[in-house]
């Protein structure tokens, strides 16, 4: 599959309402499946590795929605060295 044209890719990095919702939508999906694993554990029942599985799913959706939209990639500049070839 070819990769998408370097425009686009600079479009939804320059586009904040873009990055707000898809990683607002990461976020609140993240806090629905947290609710789910915790639904179980507060009916007190014991503590599955299922269980486990869904709170580090929510934790990582959560982190995955907080650095769409921080966009930390974006923001960092990247350093260029020049070789001065006269001495």
């Amino acid at each position: 599959h070819p990769a998408p044209p370097p425009h686009l890719l600079t479009l939804f990095k320059s586009c904040w309402s873009c990055r707000v919702l898809s990683g607002g939508a990461l976020v609140l999906s993240a806090a629905y499946v947290f609710n789910a694993a915790r639904k179980v554990m507060l009916k007190g029942g014991p503590t599955s590795m299922g269980t486990v599985a869904q709170i580090t799913f929510a934790a990582s959706l959560a982190a995955w929605g907080v650095v769409v939209i921080v966009d930390p990639v974006g923001k960092a500049k990247k350093k260029t060295h020049r070789v001065s070839g006269n001495s």
